[in-house]
């Protein structure tokens, strides 16, 4: 900063120089102080954020009473009505209330019987003497749970021949095997694979489980047997492709894994594992598949073909395949809503109940959902759902319209709130696209439900060994999710396909295996 003369000239030109010299000085200041006021207040966003993830709920559910403090008047408003407001009556409906207490234990689940007798002295009368006689039952249950029983099967071959000639000798012979030569059985593949991709229970803890039963079967057997099971159910892959590309709403997101050997890759980068979910309704597919990249070719090459809604998140990969004539892309209220939560947390605890500009946004998302709830808990069809999005939804879409254009300027947008709403109106377009059908959904939370198996399983086996291993377990990730989607129990499930797939051969007799064409034996999972 420049200093004054100890002595102002008395010249009048050398004193204005001087003076637009300060002033000029003083601008750069002026800006100079924005600047780092700005990036003090990002500093203080991220230091929030960072507060919030360690300590705080990671939940998005906020205190609706607290979102309110924008807006007294409308809560006041809310709570007292005017005395000649118009009276609204809305249609009745049914609704699924959540029963309290204990539920009870399932009736397909086998029962054993255990009978409580007194013993015979006791049958005897206190007041006169005679002898008791039964008057009834009182009847309570405990589960038990039988551990797990590992045994061995011996095929016993019977040969036979003619005590003659001493020629044409026959053996009766075996069932076929899903992977030919192995040792384990059709329940033992899917036992292991089950505890992998559904239970999240790692390769070599398996392999010590079964130490512990006295049988040695080292990880890299476990490994095979997996791998080869990927394989097995390729064909089954391919059909539920079909089937899910079929439809023409589909859902879709990405997570990453790690392989160690990858071609021209080390060994911590990162590769990702895409999951589809779609199909028609009673027939949900969910498709996983690796790929070393999350390039903008690799949703083109799996969704070759297909017409439709696809549902993403906002990540710019996916414009590519929205740019098609036959594709709409759509956008997720999910993915908006959690950058204002975000914005809200960055604001810290010191401005709790003043959440301003991102708790107004936040309060007109809720009511979004809160009409999306209720259209759930009614069991709404397609064409309810329509009807209720353009009557109650609409109008909120086009007050959070109004407030983004009236409040975005003036917000830094390197800021939590500036991106929120850089997003919002980025995704809008695509966002609002759920109001045009009523198949559809508001958010992408469906395959985000469908990939978490998958991420929560990654946190215990870490990392995939080899590609093949990768690109197995997508297939039978798949397997099992949709299997779960439809309404199995994995385990009877793939226990059902892998005895079937030892024998299958043609398209007809691979399509039977499929969830929605497979015969169950057992009760559905609950």
């Amino acid at each position: 900063m420049k200093t004054l003369p100890k002595t102002l000239p008395d010249d009048p030109a050398a004193l204005r120089e001087i003076i637009l010299s300060l002033q000029a000085e003083n601008v750069l200041l002026q800006d100079k102080s924005k600047r780092m006021e700005h990036e003090a207040q990002l500093l203080r966003e991220k230091l929030n954020i960072l507060i919030a993830k360690r300590f705080g709920r990671s939940s998005e559910k906020s205190d609706p009473r607290q979102l309110g403090l924008f807006d007294e008047a409308e809560v006041t408003a809310a709570e007292e009505p005017e005395e000649d407001a118009e009276e609204i009556q809305v249609p009745a409906h049914s609704r699924k209330v959540k029963s309290k207490g204990r539920k009870p234990l399932p009736e397909w689940l086998p029962r054993v019987d255990i009978i409580h007798e007194l013993p015979e002295s006791a049958l005897v009368c206190g007041l006169d003497g005679h002898h008791l006689v039964e008057i009834g039952r009182e009847t309570s249950e405990q589960l038990d749970i039988i551990p797990a029983k590992v045994q061995v099967l011996r095929h016993i071959q019977i040969k036979y021949g003619c005590p003659h000639c001493k020629q044409g000798v026959k053996t009766a012979p075996t069932p076929k095997r899903p992977i030919p030569k192995a040792l384990a059985t059709a329940a033992l593949l899917a036992h292991v694979a089950v505890s992998k991709y559904a239970d999240g229970l790692p390769l070599y803890r398996q392999g010590a489980i079964l130490t512990r039963a006295g049988i040695d079967v080292c990880r890299t057997t476990l490994a095979n047997w997996m791998i080869q099971c990927g394989q097995l159910v390729q064909p089954l892959i391919n059909l539920m492709r079909d089937k899910m590309l079929d439809y023409d709403i589909l859902q879709m997101d990405e997570t990453t894994i790690q392989v160690l050997k990858e071609k021209d890759k080390v060994a911590s980068s990162n590769s990702y594992m895409w999951v589809q979910r779609g199909g028609p309704p009673g027939s949900p597919v969910i498709l996983f598949d690796y790929d070393p990249t999350r390039g903008a070719e690799v949703p083109k090459r799996l969704l070759a073909g297909y017409k439709g809604w696809l549902q993403t998140d906002g990540y710019a990969g996916y414009l590519g395949v929205g740019a098609q004539e036959d594709v709409i892309l759509m956008g997720c209220f999910a993915h908006a809503r959690r950058q204002f939560d975000e914005a809200i947390k960055a604001l810290g605890k010191s401005k709790k109940g003043k959440i301003g500009k991102a708790g107004q946004a936040l309060s007109l998302i809720r009511k979004l959902y809160a009409v999306e709830k209720d259209l759930r808990e009614e069991e709404a069809t397609p064409e309810r759902r329509y009807k209720v999005r353009q009557e109650r939804s609409r109008p909120i879409i086009d007050e959070l319209k109004t407030w983004l254009e009236d409040n975005r300027a003036g917000v830094l947008p390197k800021s939590k709130l500036g991106e929120a709403m850089g997003y919002l109106t980025n995704q809008w377009s695509s966002l609002i696209r759920y109001l045009d059908d009523g198949r559809l959904e508001i958010d992408n939370n469906r395959a985000e439900n469908a990939i978490r198996p998958f991420v929560i399983g990654r946190k215990n086996w870490l990392f995939s060994n080899s590609v093949r291993g990768a690109k197995a377990s997508a297939n039978l990730y798949s397997l099992i999710e949709t299997a779960k989607a439809n309404g199995w129990e994995p385990f009877v499930y793939l226990t059902k396909v892998f005895e079937g797939l030892a024998t299958a051969q043609t398209v007809d007799e691979f399509d039977l295996l499929l969830p929605w064409n497979l015969k169950s034996a057992a009760e559905p999972a609950g």
